[in-house]
């Protein structure tokens, strides 16, 4: 019987988190006397080997991870192009530590709160959980409060939650982009892919865009959109009606690029000829477009790879400071960007 208890057994049978009973058990900083006694009396009465100086044997931290994305409360669950990358590089790394990795995605409502808790949540079957999206801290609060483990957010936002983040390098990103199409002459610059209610990853997008041209003393000429590939298409007609200068689009996201490419045709643009455009995320359609989209590179994968490695980092040091790890991007260019005029 004893061989077959585990850490998260007695986390289960003091009533805390594994993080917690890991820290009980090695006599960390951290944890309080009665917490403590609970946990040493439940490895005790479970018959957990451990030694009573503290150091405990070397199983492995984590059992089981869960996977949690998102997805619009009535609309239909669909593969991501990026998301889907990131759900890759988590199963991944999850093999080479031989971790089990349960996925779900939950509903939200317009609101961004839960529709339904996904059943790994609801039989506390995990470990801990890996959060990957945009997530209202309130929601992010609710997935702490409904089931006790260690939570990792990628490409997601809690900053007034002690929770560790995997982000992307997006403020510095967007400035590289926009000063390579300074580079290549243009002085007109459209925004496409951002409005008020865009998740801060884009809201950062943004800022690079604004305070590059800033730092250029040239103006901004923005269209509010969202990030869908029809919204891209119709945002560009509005975008030139307004701004009819605009010479090069630099996009918040690549499905937002590719609606632009579309409305270029139908406008009768060419690009990059007429039009110069760039994108964000560099999915796998960004390469395979006519012409090939010049866009960000988003390390997708390793965005989960290295959210694992925080998980259980973060199950072996509770007591470690929150963590936030900004994962740099890359340009790669192709053939929807040129000077203006050729």
């Amino acid at each position: 019987m004893a061989d077959s208890v585990t850490l998260r057994d007695v986390a289960q049978h003091a009533g805390v988190s594994i993080g917690t009973a890991s820290q009980a058990l090695n006599n960390r900083p951290g944890v309080s006397a009665e917490t403590r006694a609970r946990v040493l009396d439940a490895a005790r009465t479970l018959g957990y080997s451990f030694k009573e100086n503290g150091e405990l044997p070397e199983p492995p931290p984590l059992k089981i991870i869960g996977l949690l994305t998102k997805h619009d409360l009535g609309l239909p669950v669909e593969i991501n192009p990026f998301y889907s990358h990131i759900q890759a590089g988590v199963e991944k790394e999850c093999q080479r530590r031989q971790i089990s990795l349960m996925y779900a995605s939950v509903e939200v409502d317009p609101s961004n709160h839960p529709v339904i808790w996904p059943a790994m949540l609801n039989e506390q079957q995990i470990d801990g959980l890996i959060l990957a999206g945009t997530f209202i801290e309130e929601t992010v609060d609710l997935f702490q409060r409904h089931i006790d483990v260690p939570i990792v957010l990628v490409d997601s936002y809690a900053p007034h939650l002690p929770f560790d983040s995997v982000v992307i390098d997006n403020t510095p990103a967007a400035a590289s982009a926009i000063e390579y199409l300074i580079r290549q002459g243009h002085t007109h610059i459209g925004l496409i892919g951002w409005n008020e209610q865009s998740p801060p990853g884009v809201q950062e997008r943004k800022i690079g865009y604004c305070q590059t041209l800033a730092k250029h003393a040239l103006e901004a000429c923005i269209q509010p959109s969202g990030l869908s590939r029809e919204e891209g298409v119709a945002a560009l007609r509005q975008l030139l009606h307004k701004y009819p200068e605009v010479t090069a689009v630099f996009c918040c996201n690549d499905l937002s690029a590719l609606g632009v490419l579309s409305g270029a045709r139908e406008m009768g643009l060419a690009v990059p000829r007429d039009l110069s455009v760039m994108g964000f995320d560099n999915i796998d359609l960004a390469r395979e477009v006519t012409p090939a989209l010049t866009t960000v590179h988003v390390h997708k994968s390793w965005l989960g790879v290295i959210s694992v490695c925080q998980l259980v980092a973060r199950v072996q040091m509770p007591a470690m400071p929150k963590v936030t790890l900004n994962v740099a991007t890359q340009l790669v260019i192709r053939d929807s960007v040129c000077p203006p005029g050729r």
